[in-house]
C-alpha cells in the first residue's frame, strides 16, 4: 500500500466507532473491577489499534511537531520495539522505529511521558489520547 494523503470520512468514522465500541465493551465487562495490569495491557493494545488503522499515513502530512498523531506513533514503537519504555529517537538496529527529526516534548504531549518512562495507559489516558488523535487526523487527513 502506498502512503495515504487522506482518508475517506466514512473510514475515519468507522474507525472511531470501533474504538468507541471497544471502550463501551471494556466499561461494561470490566469497569472498576479491572486490575491495573489488565487495564494497562488493554489500553496499550488500543493504542496499537489506533495506529494500525491509519498506519499508511504520510509523515510529511502528519508533521513532526509532537501532535497526537506523533504521540501515538511514538507510543506504538515504544510498546512494540522498546519493551514498553518511551523512546522518541530511532532505536539501534530498527531504522524504521521513528520518523527522522520527530519531536515529542513531554510538556506538549498529552500523556506527559519522558524518554524511558513506562508506557502504561489507563482508561482516562486512552480516552483523551484517542479523542485528540481523531481530531488531528480529521484536520490533517480528512
Amino acid at each position: 500500500m502506498l502512503g495515504m494523503k487522506s482518508y475517506p470520512k466514512a473510514y475515519i468514522a468507522a474507525c472511531r466507532a470501533r474504538v468507541e465500541a471497544n471502550l463501551r465493551a471494556y466499561r461494561r465487562e470490566v469497569g472498576q473491577k479491572a486490575s491495573k495490569e489488565f487495564e494497562n495491557r488493554f489500553f496499550n493494545d488500543q493504542v496499537l489499534l489506533l495506529d494500525y488503522m491509519f498506519v499508511h499515513r504520510l509523515s510529511g502530512i502528519e508533521g513532526k511537531d509532537g501532535n497526537p498523531l506523533n504521540e501515538v506513533r511514538v507510543l506504538c514503537n515504544s510498546i512494540l520495539l522498546n519493551g514498553g519504555k518511551l523512546q522518541v529517537e530511532r532505536l539501534p538496529g530498527w531504522p524504521q522505529s521513528a520518523v527522522a527529526s520527530l519531536t515529542l516534548p513531554p510538556e506538549k504531549s498529552l500523556l506527559k511521558l519522558r524518554d524511558g518512562d513506562e508506557v502504561k495507559l489507563r482508561e482516562a489516558d486512552f480516552t483523551r489520547l484517542s479523542a485528540a488523535f481523531f481530531a488531528e487526523l480529521e484536520k490533517r487527513f480528512g
